[in-house]
C-alpha cells in the first residue's frame, strides 16, 4: 500500500558569522587605461555563482556590461582579503564591498567627465556617461584613457563589515546577525508500507532572498539546497562501529543525483535588506535548512509515525511501521 503525505518546514537563519565575531570583507576595482575593468577579490565561487553577481553588481554601477569584465578570485598574491565563502554571506558581505569600490571609482571618473562634459548629473550607462543633452557625452574607454593621461588614480578598495554584537550573557537576548535569512517549504511524499521506501513527489520552496540579484542563481540555489535537504532527510548515512568509520566511499554514501530529483517549485519572496546590496540577502544555506523536517513532517502526516533518527531510509522506515503494528496489536 502506498500512503501520501504533506508537511511544513519553516526556518530562519542568520547571515555572517554573528555573536560579535570579526566579520569583514574587501573589494578591489581598477580601470585600465583602455577602459577595461579589473576586479579583485578573496572569495571562491564554488557553484553558488557568486562570481557573476559580484561583475552585475560592478558592471550596474560603472553602466558596462557585466560579462566585460575582468574577476580576479582567491589569489593571496593579488586579491584582498574577503573572509571565508561560508556563513551564506558572500553576497551580503562582499557584496556591499562590491559596490562601495564602484561607487567610489566611479566618482572619480565622474568628476573627470563634469570637467570634460561641463554638466553635472551625469549618467554610467550602456557604456557611456551621459547628460542630459544628447551631445554632452563620453564612452567610458575615452574617459578611462583621459583620467589616465592626466595621471588620476582610478583604483579603491573597500571594505564591509558586518560585525555585530554578542547576545546578552545573562538572559542570550540580541540581535546577534546583522540580517536573517527566511524560509518555508512544503514536502508532498508517497511512502510505500511494503517496502518502507519514501517518494519525494514534490517540494514547494519559498525564500525571503532581500533582493535577487540573479534570480536564476537563486532558483539554482534553491533547487541545489532541496536536494541536499533530501539527501540529508532520506539517505545519507555515515556508519561507525567500534570507533572505526565503516562508510568508506562515496559509493556508499548514498547522496541523491538528477535522476533523483523532484518537482521543485521555487517562489523567491524579495523584501529589501537595507543593509545589503540593492537590498540582497545570502541564500545559500537557508535554501536546503527546511527541506528534512518538511519530508519528515511529511512521513508523519502519511503513516502517523514520527521520525527521530536520519536518515530515513526504507529499513529505518519498515522497521517503524512494524514497531508501530506491534503496539496497536497489544493494545
Amino acid at each position: 500500500m502506498k500512503k501520501r503525505g504533506l508537511g511544513v518546514g519553516c526556518m530562519f537563519y542568520g547571515i555572517g558569522f554573528g555573536f560579535s565575531r570579526q566579520d569583514i570583507s574587501a573589494a578591489t576595482i581598477e580601470i585600465c587605461e583602455d577602459g577595461s575593468v579589473i576586479v579583485r577579490s578573496g572569495e571562491v565561487d564554488y557553484g553558488q555563482g557568486s562570481d557573476t553577481i559580484f561583475c552585475q553588481m560592478v558592471g550596474e554601477e560603472l553602466g558596462i556590461p557585466y560579462d566585460s569584465i575582468q574577476l580576479i578570485t582567491a589569489d593571496t598574491f593579488t586579491t584582498p582579503n574577503a573572509g571565508p565563502t561560508t556563513a551564506s554571506r558572500v553576497t551580503y558581505v562582499t557584496g556591499n564591498a562590491m559596490v562601495k569600490a564602484a561607487r567610489a571609482v566611479k566618482e572619480t571618473m565622474q568628476s573627470v567627465a563634469e570637467d570634460i562634459l561641463g554638466e553635472g548629473d551625469l549618467v554610467f550607462m550602456d557604456g557611456e556617461i551621459r547628460s542630459e543633452y544628447p551631445d554632452k557625452r563620453i564612452s567610458f574607454r575615452d574617459l578611462a584613457k583621459t583620467c589616465h593621461a592626466r595621471g588620476v588614480q582610478i583604483v579603491e578598495t573597500a571594505w564591509q563589515d558586518i560585525t555585530t554584537k554578542d547576545v546578552d550573557p545573562e538572559t542570550g537576548q540580541g540581535d546577534a546577525y546583522a540580517t536573517y535569512g527566511w524560509a518555508s517549504q512544503l514536502a508532498e511524499v508517497e511512502v510505500d508500507t511494503e517496502t518502507g521506501r519514501v517518494e519525494v513527489l514534490r517540494i514547494i520552496a519559498a525564500h525571503d532572498v532581500g533582493k535577487a540579484i540573479n534570480p536564476s542563481n537563486v532558483e539554482g540555489q534553491i533547487e541545489g539546497g532541496v536536494l541536499q535537504g533530501m539527501g540529508y532527510a532520506l539517505t545519507e548515512e555515515i556508519v561507525q562501529e567500534g570507533g572505526y568509520l565503516k562508510t568508506g566511499s562515496l559509493g556508499d554514501y548514498m547522496m541523491p543525483t538528477s535522476m533523483d530529483t523532484p518537482r521543485i517549485d521555487s517562489h523567491i519572496v524579495e523584501v529589501a535588506d537595507p543593509d545589503g546590496p540593492y537590498g540582497a540577502k545570502g541564500v545559500g544555506e537557508p535554501a536546503l535548512i527546511p527541506t528534512a523536517p518538511a519530508i519528515l513532517n511529511a512521513i508523519c502526516d502519511a503513516l502517523d509515525i514520527r521520525v527521530t533518527e536520519l536518515p530515513a531510509n526504507p529499513e529505518n522506515i519498515k522497521r517503524l511501521i512494524l514497531e508501530k503494528g506491534k503496539e496497536e496489536e497489544a493494545s
